[in-house]
């Protein structure tokens, strides 16, 4: 929607150009097209795709994964586990996405057309605590994987490690069964100050091999470029982008970009808590002695003119009609089961068991990002031959999570909010609105929403039939999850194990900026 873009509408954009959990970005471009990818962790369907003209205006395509794998592993949701921070690349014709998962090792998934049907991903090496693969075709035929290490899997972090790679990313030549033999190139335990040194880029340039690595964790870190004769190395080492002066905690980990023109740019996530890891757009040039300098001499820029100009305002879609189909910006908490959801009059979830009302860990849960800067979010619902104990409704789920909606009690149907901390209802319920049921099957229609500010603090509202919205409950602080920022989502669900029908209905969902009303 046009209020999401970034797009000034004059020449100029302003950061961040994805303003919400487009987490890990790495981007390339193809022709006059960049495209996007970022991480998912265990949301389904995963590895978004995302496409645009100049850099500022994006849209969400597709994904490269339709469902995670091992598909029986991702039944339930596997918070903080799944596709951790992925690379693009286009080669021979293709687009490639190698990934990690830090379980199981880095798979690799290729595309003829990024929008269209990828492979069955492939375990290129598998491995617990491989993370941040990149791959990189160089200019004399050879070609190259390097990846970091996850401490919490792997028991070591803070060090690049760089293998040969077979042209089809099928192989990491030099890698034997159950005998890496891998070279670590870059070892931040050597480098004065370096912690966390993580989510590496490969790239080549005028006979220079470098990698883009970020240091320093996710909330206050920084970027480094380092650089070599030689893929293997030596290696010599600059932080090219840190906070300096600015408001932009820790900007790093990202994609270096080069337009038609020849011009260099740089994308980068920052930390927003309960948004998520939001995206912006530095210039950069070299200095004199063939460095980058990213950003206002390597601090993040507020605002700049565009790469291109005269390109369409564009945002990733956050409302939606449910017309035909589930919009792309909708994901899963857990693999899909068929029966979960249609389409046929608004979107329809049926009320099926999870095993569990705690959120967090509904496989069924239905959610998409939570815009940065705060919004609007309301939807009109149902429930249709719904039984007593059955909830549906729209919440925000983080490491917290609360909602508001229906529940269906012996006698009719209520409008209820709950906000609850580690899994436990404890506050700010509000009281119980009885709302008609229109007969036995059928409860009337109630409005249900929620107001997020800036600093991801949420006001639930409600409106019975023919009344205005009025605030539900106490306000709620949204949290950030693992890894991942806060999701608005819809759900429809029941206590226990055992299917006992039902469902509920929703109209189009509206989400609105919170400059886009008042």
């Amino acid at each position: 929607m046009r209020h999401f873009s970034s797009d000034n509408g004059d020449g100029t954009y302003r950061n961040p150009v994805l303003g919400a959990d487009w987490s890990d970005p790495d981007a390339i471009r193809v022709g006059r097209d960049f495209y996007l990818t970022a991480s998912s962790f265990h949301r389904v369907p995963g590895l978004p795709i995302l496409h645009s003209r100049d850099l500022v205006n994006w849209t969400l395509i597709g994904h490269a994964l339709q469902r995670l794998v091992p598909e029986e592993d991702f039944a339930t949701p596997q918070r903080g586990g799944g596709v951790w921070a992925p690379a693009l690349r286009h080669h021979a014709g293709r687009y490639w996405i190698v990934y990690p998962d830090p379980d199981r090792g880095l798979f690799v998934t290729s595309a003829e057309d990024p929008a269209g049907e990828w492979t069955r991903p492939h375990l290129l090496k598998c491995g617990k605590g491989l993370i941040d693969p990149c791959p990189l075709w160089a200019s004399d035929g050879s070609a190259y994987l390097v990846h970091g290490w996850a401490k919490s899997r792997a028991g070591i972090n803070n060090r690049l490690t760089v293998h040969r790679m077979n042209e089809d990313a099928t192989e990491l030549l030099d890698c034997a069964p159950g005998n890496d033999s891998g070279r670590v190139v870059i070892d931040g335990d050597e480098l004065p100050g370096y912690r966390t040194l993580e989510g590496p880029k490969f790239y080549e340039r005028d006979g220079w091999y470098w990698i883009f690595a970020p240091a320093g964790g996710v909330t206050d870190g920084w970027q480094s470029a380092f650089r070599a004769r030689d893929p293997f190395g030596p290696y010599e080492e600059r932080i090219v982008l840190e906070q300096g002066t600015t408001d932009v905690n820790g900007p790093h980990q990202g994609a270096w970009v080069t337009t038609e023109d020849g011009d260099d740019w740089f994308l980068h996530f920052q930390d927003k808590g309960p948004f998520g890891r939001v995206v912006h757009l530095q210039p950069m040039r070299w200095d004199g002695d063939g460095w980058p300098v990213i950003g206002d001499d390597g601090q993040p820029v507020a605002a700049h003119a565009k790469p291109v100009a005269d390109e369409p305002l564009a945002a990733p879609a956050t409302s939606d009609d449910f017309a035909e189909r589930i919009g792309p910006q909708w994901a899963w908490q857990a693999n899909p089961e068929p029966g979960w959801a249609t389409t046929d009059s608004g979107l329809r979830l049926a009320c099926a068991p999870g095993g569990t009302l705690d959120l967090r860990h509904l496989p069924h849960l239905l959610g998409q990002r939570l815009p940065d800067g705060g919004c609007r979010a309301e939807t009109t619902m149902r429930l249709e031959d719904a039984p007593d104990g059955v909830m549906a409704g729209l919440a925000v789920v983080g490491d917290d999570y609360a909602w508001i909606g229906l529940a269906r009690t012996p006698v009719n149907a209520i409008v209820i909010c709950r906000i609850s901390e580690d899994g436990e209802y404890m506050r700010g319920n509000g009281p119980a609105m009885p709302v008609p049921m229109l007969d036995d099957r059928v409860s009337a229609e109630v409005t249900v929403g929620v107001e997020v500010d800036a600093d991801g603090r949420c006001q639930f509202f409600a409106a019975l039939p023919g009344e205005e919205p009025r605030p539900v409950g106490e306000p709620f602080q949204a949290k950030e999850g693992r890894w991942v920022g806060a999701a608005l989502g819809l759900f429809a669900a029941t206590a226990g194990k055992e299917p006992r029908g039902g469902s509920a209905v929703f109209d189009a969902v509206r989400i609105t900026a919170a400059d886009a009303h008042g």
